[in-house]
């Protein structure tokens, strides 16, 4: 950890998932002194999934030194999959920064970003199989740790990544008092949560909800697996 205030960066990006980000963002905005800066290109407001307008605090090209770099998911990773101003951010800011994280679908981005070969990841289940496509090795579990790299499953599951960074960060102690400040103790309505949980019913009538959201992540993926190769060849030359 730097011995200034910790610094945590939380890319922004249209069409993001909005609990992606913003479960992550409460976690992480408890920690004393954190400094927590919500990255696009622009500082024009970005528009979620579902239509909730968020305001970026800091643009790739001026955003400080970083200790935790995190990219949440959403439909807009498939852009991204293929945005080499972002990918380019992403790989050049790895090197420097202690930790990185994807939650649900953004751990793709870091893949097409060349930063998952050979890691063990998550993310959401539905999407989990294209893990592979940038080298990883996909895990079914809500928070995956392998090194420096936290990645973890759908939407909800950003909360537990925060916190276990946060733990990793500063310690048991101060997860515990963040997780109790946001009373976060999920008692679900339903046990449906997990395709296993839900059953085959649910679960198919969901996937076919989703048919064409995955149609367009396969053929976003491909070209994003694409690319990678590309730039890697390139600087193999």
């Amino acid at each position: 950890m730097t011995e200034n205030a910790p610094s945590f960066g939380l890319l922004l990006f249209p069409n993001v998932t909005q609990l992606d980000l913003t479960g992550p963002y409460e976690v992480l905005a408890r920690v004393p002194d954190a400094q927590v800066h919500l990255l696009w290109k622009t500082l024009d407001p970005v528009r979620s999934d579902t239509g909730l307008t968020i305001l970026p605090t800091a643009t790739l090209a001026d955003a400080p030194p970083l200790d935790l770099l995190l990219v949440p998911g959403g439909g807009g990773i498939n852009a991204l999959l293929t945005d080499e101003e972002v990918l380019t951010f992403l790989a050049e800011r790895a090197a420097g920064t202690r930790y990185l994280s994807g939650i649900c679908t953004g751990s793709l981005v870091l893949g097409a970003a060349g930063l998952l070969e050979g890691k063990l990841a998550g993310t959401h289940w539905a999407s989990r199989d294209f893990l592979a496509a940038f080298g990883a090795t996909p895990v079914a579990e809500r928070v995956v740790v392998d090194g420096a790299l936290f990645t973890g499953g759908g939407v909800t599951a950003g909360i537990d990544v925060a916190l276990c960074i946060v733990a990793e960060l500063f310690g048991e102690p101060a997860a515990k008092l963040i997780q109790l400040s946001i009373e976060y103790d999920p008692k679900p309505p339903f046990d449906a949560g997990s395709p296993e949980a839900a059953g085959e019913g649910v679960t198919a009538d969901l996937l076919a909800r989703m048919r064409p959201m995955l149609d367009a992540r396969a053929a976003a993926v491909t070209a994003g697996a694409e690319a990678l190769r590309r730039r890697r060849s390139g600087r193999v030359d």
